[in-house]
């Protein structure tokens, strides 16, 4: 039995996207500081709390799969209660729940900040009311310049004033939220109904956190949101990115600012020159294009096309050369034509992309995209995911072989077990966790530390991994 002094242990068990890790986060320094103990297995913890993902069908079925296995611990481990939060448990609550009577509750983001006292009732033998779901993008003023004024009475993971957080994890970066929710209405995606409408956090809160990380050894902050260059257009300054991120490297202890999630039609002039004369703020641009065919891309609610999308890179390698870009693209929408596939590779191949992700279109719950006719069937999509995907492999492996004979510098994450000369890390151009790395092997002296960065030169690639010499 817990006692109240102690409250128990919980494991927290994060899916997704960064977003998600910051909320888990915020979760751990809640119930920390509360007198919960934090435990990396969930087989060693009495709750594991399982942060889900629901934003396309693979993550729905790994967050579900995810919580029947510590279902699972409470007969062969210490595990007496799961919960489920996160994207998944907000965007279907009591449905959920009812499909997974092993879970012990599925609370929305509304129980964030009382999280350990519902923790302590499941762990007494109470089984909390399962979130009700809406759409939350009507819990705010429709108008953004209104929502300040709102948000205070609306629950928004990682938006406290205070520092609010406790690190999971040892790595020398960290995600840090800029904002929350989006505005736009793509017709392929279900997040504004679940994350709610667009809400920058102010840029105090912002600086504050990105102080407290840099005190934890946090060496790169990694800007997060759903539509960073929506940034501060509910607080009345649009060009509120352009002005926080010198303010962001000035940080005692920051080397790296990076920023993440930037949508196409937003770019503004005014933001590439700031990234790129900002000494600290990495030359990398994840650019969210999901296609390349006009027609295809109106269809989805969005605007762009190849001209303009390379007109774009141009503008971005025009500042920096040696800048990195990675985006995702949907396959097989509703209505995608073959001269649509063929428009989107045509792209592809101009555009000289250092990563795509490539997924193939499938309904979700509430979206436009649903009620759409021209479905194709699932041999097509998959036929077209794995076309699309064969030669993104080749144009990305070409890509980092362009790159042989260039200057890095790679911030060591960790050492290479496999091989003691070694150290992975990643270089400017390089994102977290989705991107390659750099293996780094090191030809003298004692390996660097993680957290810490060496200077090099890229002498091969083995896909979109690089190898490097120190210089």
């Amino acid at each position: 039995m817990t006692t109240s002094a102690t409250r128990g242990s919980v494991a927290l068990v994060t899916l997704g996207c960064t977003r998600n890790e910051v909320d888990s986060e915020e979760l751990a320094g809640r119930l920390a500081a509360d007198g919960w103990t934090l435990v990396d297995d969930a087989a060693d913890a009495d709750v594991a709390l399982v942060n889900t993902c629901g934003f396309v069908e693979q993550a729905k079925k790994d967050s579900i799969d995810t919580l029947l296995e510590a279902a699972d611990l409470k007969e062969t481990g210490r595990t007496q209660a799961v919960v489920a939060v996160g994207c998944l448990a907000e965007r279907y609550g009591r449905t959920l729940a009812d499909e997974l009577p092993d879970a012990d509750a599925v609370l929305g983001f509304d129980s964030y900040a009382d999280m350990s006292t519902h923790l302590q009732g499941i762990l007494a033998g109470s089984r909390p009311q399962s979130h009700v779901p809406t759409d939350r993008r009507r819990l705010l003023p429709l108008s953004p310049v209104e929502r300040p004024a709102a948000s205070d009475s609306v629950a928004l993971p990682g938006h406290d004033a205070e520092v609010v957080r406790s690190r999971l994890g040892s790595a020398p970066w960290a995600p840090l939220k800029i904002a929350s929710g989006c505005d736009r209405r793509c017709a392929f995606c279900a997040i504004p109904m679940f994350r709610g409408s667009f809400v920058s956090r102010r840029p105090t809160d912002v600086l504050a956190e990105a102080r407290w990380l840099a005190g934890q050894g946090v060496r790169e902050l990694f800007l997060v949101s759903e539509n960073s260059t929506s940034y501060g257009k509910d607080l009345g300054d649009l060009t509120l990115l352009e002005s926080i991120l010198p303010e962001l490297t000035a940080i005692d202890g920051v080397e790296r600012v990076r920023v993440s999630y930037l949508q196409p039609a937003e770019v503004r002039p005014g933001l590439l020159e700031t990234m790129a004369a900002t000494p600290g703020v990495s030359p990398w641009y994840d650019l969210s294009f999901q296609h390349a065919s006009t027609p295809l891309l109106r269809r989805m609610r969005r605007f762009g096309g190849t001209e303009p999308f390379l007109g774009l890179l141009e503008g971005v390698r025009a500042r920096q050369p040696l800048a990195g870009a990675r985006s995702n693209v949907i396959v097989g929408f509703p209505g995608e034509t073959e001269a649509d596939v063929e428009e989107l590779e045509r792209f592809l191949t101009a555009a000289r992309l250092d990563v795509v992700g490539v997924f193939g279109y499938s309904d979700e719950d509430g979206t436009e995209g649903e009620t759409l006719d021209g479905h194709l069937p699932q041999d097509v999509v998959a036929e077209r995911v794995e076309r699309v995907s064969a030669l993104v492999e080749e144009l990305t492996a070409q890509r980092a072989l362009e790159r042989v004979g260039e200057p890095v510098t790679v911030l060591v994450e960790e050492h290479d077990e496999d091989d003691a000369l070694v150290v992975v890390g990643r270089a400017d151009h390089q994102g977290p966790d989705v991107d390659g790395v750099c293996h780094v092997r090191m030809t003298d002296g004692a390996l660097p530390a993680v957290g810490s960065f060496v200077e090099g030169v890229v002498v091969g690639a083995e896909g979109v991994d690089l190898l490097v010499e120190p210089r």
